[in-house]
């Protein structure tokens, strides 16, 4: 309790710091926490911007099939150079350079071949996502007891029980944190793809809000995205939190 009373605390005087540097400044340049409410009302009512309830869903459709993509494509993948130890050996560290490479590079390439439509904002996301996750499973296969693994053989159980049974639970924890990562990137891999290039979709309201200078209602909608992020990162935190607690 007493953890969230600190944040509460904290959150309360970065927004009154904020409103106070954003008197003393241009109004122009510089909005306050206590205009953006009227702001995010004009947003949704004004027709100099594009509607609003579209392009968000647009953004969590992509959002959604990115991430689906990263899970499928990491899981298999992940499983396939962990379970066939010499196919991981040679290919691992090929994923770690790829993954070390920032990802922004990649965006100009895929809407060069995939467009400005959502193809090219789904396939960044999923590229961002699919790294985390693969690496996770296969961290999570590789510190599953060998011994424990030799002993499940040893009394009768097949390939697919051991997995069942044996490594599962075992690398359950590390999965979770890799499919916690893998959201949160895939998130960042739409938005920043809207933000670069787009004709629809979340990033593409907020670029037009700031090439006509309405500040107020570009504020709001950072904001509006910095809230919904954070809502879908604390619950991807507390899902992983409550398998920790399982697996115990």
């Amino acid at each position: 309790m007493k953890v969230w009373l600190w944040r509460a605390a904290l959150l309360l005087v970065a927004l009154a710091a904020w409103e106070i540097s954003a008197r003393m400044l241009n109004p122009m340049l510089y909005v306050g926490p206590s205009r953006l409410p009227a702001a995010l009302g004009r947003v949704l009512a004004t027709r100099d911007l594009p509607p609003l309830p579209g392009h968000l869903w647009l953004t969590l459709v992509e959002i959604a099939v990115a991430y689906a993509l990263a899970i499928a494509g990491g899981l298999w993948v992940g499983f396939v150079l962990g379970l066939k130890q010499t196919v991981g050996r040679v290919y691992e560290p090929l994923l770690s350079t790829l993954y070390a490479v920032p990802s922004v590079i990649w965006y100009p390439s895929l809407m060069l071949f995939l467009g400005l439509g959502p193809a090219s904002k789904i396939a960044f996301g999923f590229l961002l996502g699919f790294f985390p996750l693969t690496l996770a499973v296969l961290a999570g296969i590789r510190q599953v007891p060998a011994t424990l693994i030799t002993v499940a053989v040893s009394m009768g159980a097949g390939q697919w029980t051991v997995f069942r049974k044996v490594m599962l639970p075992a690398m359950v924890s590390t999965l979770a944190g890799g499919l916690r990562t893998g959201l949160a990137l895939s998130v960042v891999g739409v938005l920043v793809g809207e933000l670069l290039g787009a004709r629809a979709g979340l990033g593409y309201v907020i670029n037009y809000a700031y090439g006509l200078m309405m500040t107020a209602e570009y504020a709001a909608l950072v904001v509006l995205v910095a809230v919904a992020v954070l809502l879908l990162d604390g619950a991807a935190a507390l899902a992983e939190q409550r398998v920790k607690t399982w697996t115990g």
